[in-house]
């Protein structure tokens, strides 16, 4: 299976680096994992509701660039569906045995996902009511990815 992280925003500290070239690193046993960054638009402080819609537009044609028409697109969103590790691996595992070959998960910039982008979506995954980083997002994502292929395997990874 192929997995597309799609994600707007470049990641500039090195520790960030770091992690995530070490998920990459584990996931390759499982999966040829992709990491697509497209650039963010700057969001100045006090940006009304129209300069916020133009942002997450630009951002989403970005996006959408890189979605191919045969990808399964799971968006990250804050008010998305909460999932157990175990049933994102079945859903990743179900995925695959329904043909699914790729699967792209989509990160947005600061201010959400532009309305083009969620119309793709397939699925609306949410990790918490909480707002994240996109750094840290990413991060997280790949450590869960990573778990649920363990799960998938029935290897053993700490709880």
């Amino acid at each position: 299976m192929k997995i597309t992280i799609l994600t707007v925003g470049k990641i500039k500290e090195k520790y960030w680096k770091d992690a995530i070239e070490e998920y990459k690193k584990r996931l390759s046993r499982y999966c040829r994992l992709e990491i697509v960054e497209v650039a963010d638009e700057k969001t100045p402080d006090g940006a009304g509701s129209t300069l916020e819609e133009e942002i997450r537009r630009k951002e989403g044609e970005r996006l959408m660039k890189y979605l191919k028409e045969d990808m399964y697109v799971i968006t990250l969103e804050i008010n998305g569906r909460m999932l157990s590790s175990e049933e994102l691996a079945e859903k990743i595992e179900t995925l695959g045995i329904q043909g699914k070959s790729s699967i792209a998960f989509v990160i947005g910039g600061s201010i959400g996902l532009g309305t083009e982008v969620l119309k793709r979506s397939d699925f609306r995954l949410s990790f918490s009511k909480m707002t994240f980083p996109h750094q840290l997002m990413r991060v997280v994502l790949l450590e869960q990815i990573y778990r649920s292929y363990r799960i998938i395997h029935g290897e053993p990874y700490h709880k």
